[in-house]
This record gives C-alpha cells, structure tokens and sequence, in this order.
C-alpha cells in the first residue's frame, strides 16, 4: 500500500512539473490571440519566434532557411500552433467544425503555400501526423509592407465580410480569408 502511495505521489510530482520543463526549454515568446468575428470568438495560440538567433543574435534567413520549402512547419515556435473555434469555420472550401485544431504550413518557393489544419493536438515541434488532416487550404502570398523581425499571427475582420489570418515574418505575408458557419 505504501508504494502504491509512494507511486501515485512521485507520478502526480512529475505531471505537474511536466509543463514547467516544457516553459523552460522554449526560446521564443508565446502567445494567444482572440478575436470575436461574426459572433464567433477564434482563438489561435502560439510561439513567436524572432529572425534573429536566440543564442548567437545572428541574423537568420527565414522562408527558404530556418523555414525550409517543401516541408511542413508548425507555424510558430516549440508547441504545434493551436486554433479554437466556438463556431463552425469554413476556410477554403473547407467547413472546420467547432472545436480544436492545430495549424501547420507547407510553404513553397513557387509562393502556392498551403496552411494544413490538423485534428491532433499537443504536439511538440513537428510531431505531424498527416493522417489526421482535415484540410489543406491555399494561402496568399503577399510582401509585408515593412519587415516584420518577429513571427506575427494576426485575426482580422474581412472587409468583405468574414475574417482574415494573416501570417508574417521577416519580408513576407501570408493570408486566407475565412467565413463563420451561419
């Protein structure tokens, strides 16, 4: 009985340390970003990491370097990027249902990037299974209209109703317009 006790409290020890370790092997920032759209609050949840080096202060190349084209990232820095509706999303031609997702990118020199919305959640770095897709959605490439030194996940109203993701980083933007499910 006593080493089941033991057991229990040594396990219960570790779990709850578990994410102070996961905090202290992260370089970058994180952050959470909400916003209401069409009466639907969207949460993305991510790390910011910066084109400079963490450990040396070097300047980093970013689409093409640190991000490499044609292969998946996990848009962010440490955690796979996490996105939370409370309502139905249609992104592409896609309907992503209330619930959690996390987000990666497959980016391509050619600019014909796509953003891949995931149904497992809690990876870390690029644990991506793409079994679990729901979607891969074209993303617009555009310039950045001034560089951008730390990566910048942003939510916006669409003008043309709906919402915006935007992307940016280092001297490019990347976007997709989504709707919310009436």
């Amino acid at each position: 009985m006593r080493n089941l006790q033991t057991t229990l409290i040594l396990a219960a020890t570790l779990l709850s340390a578990w994410p102070l370790t996961a905090q202290q092997r992260r370089l970058s920032p994180h952050e959470t970003i909400s916003s209401v759209i069409d009466g639907n609050r969207v949460t993305i949840v991510y790390g910011r990491p910066y084109t400079k080096n963490p450990r040396s202060g070097e300047e980093r190349k970013i689409w093409g370097g640190l991000v490499p084209y044609g292969k998946v990232w996990r848009m962010g820095a440490d955690e796979a990027t996490l996105l939370i509706t409370q309502k139905p999303l249609v992104i592409g031609e896609t309907t992503v249902p209330a619930g959690a997702y996390t987000l990666f990118m497959l980016p391509d020199d050619s600019g014909a990037s796509k953003l891949i919305i995931n149904k497992q959640l809690g990876q870390w770095g690029l644990q991506y299974n793409q079994g679990e897709d729901l979607a891969r959605v074209d993303l617009k490439k555009d310039s950045a209209a001034e560089p951008v030194h730390q990566f910048t996940i942003a939510l916006a109203k669409n003008p043309a109703g709906g919402g915006l993701l935007k992307l940016t980083w280092e001297d490019t933007q990347f976007s997709v317009p989504f709707t919310v499910q009436k």
